[in-house]
């Protein structure tokens, strides 16, 4: 009893460990990326031939890129574009996904059928490959990024969502609230939703992480955030010719995805055991 009690809190306090450091690496970039105007050293646009390739001084903490663009400033304005990116294509998922799955589960019958085939049609593509093709028909930005992800990933949370509801829609209380007259929106929004927000909550943040690698992977191919606004991918992109000689240039927005995206699957995990506890036997 002593070993296994020893083991519990040994992997607690290592849970609360890793849940610390993502949440603070979290909050480190989401400060980066609301005060960027104000902590940032230099215009994360200006050029100057002149200080190009430049090494870390007191002036250019990290450097300047081949632009003579300093890239401290550049990476904190970059976490304010791909971290902005991120929850609008996450705000943008689940506001199609949590209307049409509650629809779908709530409804049933043929309006459930109709709905399902219709996801089904977009699970069949791959969701990035479907991402680039839309990127592709609609051109780049990140109005169209932020769009294209949110369609290539929206089946997916909807028939999440559905099961959901149907699990939820049987039970007394929502029962007891059809029998009192009440709408079926109403019990959506009151009885249904407030239960299943737990674990959306938990999957979109598991998923925060994949959307920053993806945005990050759509502007490294030019596909993305256009140049010359600063956005961790395309820095990498613009790293790439100067990886022999210079490779801070390709390190320091890749290092920045890592932890950004580490940081979301540890939190991600924390919470999925928070909201599940048979997870944590």
């Amino acid at each position: 009893m002593r070993s296994m009690a020893i083991a519990f809190f040994r992997k607690f306090a290592i849970r609360r460990t890793l849940v610390a450091v993502g949440l603070t690496i979290i909050m480190f970039n989401i400060v980066l990326a609301v005060f960027a105007p104000v902590l940032a050293p230099h215009d994360p646009n200006e050029v100057s031939l002149v200080r190009k390739l430049m090494p870390p001084d007191s002036s250019y903490p990290l450097g300047t890129d081949h632009l003579g663009r300093c890239i401290l400033s550049r990476l904190m304005y970059g976490a304010r574009v791909s971290l902005g990116a991120a929850f609008a294509v996450m705000s943008v998922t689940l506001a199609i996904s949590t209307v049409v799955g509650a629809v779908a589960g709530f409804a049933g019958g043929r309006v459930d059928a109709l709905i399902m085939r219709i996801c089904d049609i977009f699970l069949a593509f791959p969701s990035l490959i479907l991402a680039l093709a839309l990127v592709g028909f609609m051109g780049p930005g990140l109005p169209n990024v932020v769009l294209a992800m949110a369609l290539s990933q929206w089946a997916w949370y909807a028939r999440m969502i559905r099961g959901m509801v149907l699990s939820l829609k049987e039970r007394n209380y929502v029962l007891a609230a059809k029998v009192a007259g009440t709408g079926p929106a109403a019990i959506i929004a009151r009885h249904i939703l407030p239960n299943i927000l737990p674990q959306i909550a938990v999957l979109a943040t598991l998923d925060v992480g994949w959307v920053i690698l993806h945005i990050a992977g759509m502007s490294f191919l030019g596909l993305g955030i256009q140049p010359p606004t600063p956005e961790w991918g395309a820095m990498i992109n613009d790293g790439r010719q100067f990886l022999r000689g210079y490779p801070s240039l390709m390190a320091y927005p890749g290092m920045m995805i890592l932890s950004v995206v580490m940081a979301f699957n540890l939190l991600g995990d924390a919470l999925r055991d928070m909201v599940d506890p048979k997870r944590n036997g």
